[in-house]
């Protein structure tokens, strides 16, 4: 374990197995930080990663700094992420710190000035935010607010709302998810004992179609348990 610590030089090999050894701890240091830190870099995910990002860096580049160092160094940053994270939940006070209310920016057709310059972003980037939602007129907004993870979200007004089958009084079927159980012929064992069923159940739903699963490419089962396949046969 030579390649854990500082050294002069590094072999081939050692610099491969330093890579692959911080390639792991990541993986796991990336498991242990959440979805969260992951999915949405807020005011506290962005220093983690920042300061992460830069103490795993560099013994990857330089001999000379010991990998053991930046490991632990690591470590207890996470170990500080979590209990921040936690704190954040139990602290009103400490979460609005890391996640403030948001921002107003239009409050019923009116621009917000004074916000804007609180939220530090100019009038283009906010025009620019409201084309990628489709709104062509200020007018028609009644909120956008600046949300702490550094998003817009807008509010169109009732009459400018899309209609929706429950506005028209439409009957609609319940939803239903649908999940790939087969891809490129191989059944997701997960998904299948997650619905109760066995690969004979499945079998029986695509045959005699389909009576070998290896030569389907795609199908689908939903919460009513239906089978879809989206694929022909291979000839």
């Amino acid at each position: 374990m030579d390649f854990f610590g500082s050294r002069e030089s590094l072999t081939i090999f050692e610099w491969i197995l330093r890579s692959i050894v911080s390639f792991v701890f990541l993986l796991l240091a990336a498991k242990l930080m959440g979805q969260r830190s992951i999915s949405q870099l807020r005011f506290l995910d962005f220093i983690i990663a920042l300061t992460l990002g830069n103490i795993l860096a560099h013994p990857l580049s330089d001999e000379k700094l010991g990998l053991k160092g930046s490991m632990i160094t690591t470590t207890v940053l996470i170990l500080l992420y979590v209990s921040a994270t936690w704190l954040s939940l139990k602290w009103p006070l400490f979460r609005r710190y890391l996640d403030p209310p948001p921002i107003h920016l239009i409050r019923n057709g009116q621009i917000q000035f004074h916000n804007l310059s609180i939220a530090r972003i100019s009038i283009d980037f906010l025009f620019s935010e409201l084309r990628k939602q489709k709104v062509e007129d200020i007018q028609k907004v009644s909120l956008a607010v600046w949300e702490p993870g550094g998003t817009i979200s807008v509010f169109m007004n009732t009459p400018y709302q899309p209609l929706t089958p429950a506005d028209m009084k439409l009957e609609t079927r319940p939803f239903t998810l649908t999940r790939p159980i087969i891809f490129e012929g191989k059944i997701d064992m997960s998904l299948l004992k997650e619905i109760g069923k066995d690969p004979i159940w499945l079998e029986n739903k695509i045959a005699p179609a389909y009576p070998n699963i290896r030569d389907v490419i795609l199908a689908t089962v939903d919460e009513n348990e239906n089978v879809r396949v989206y694929s022909n046969p291979k000839k």
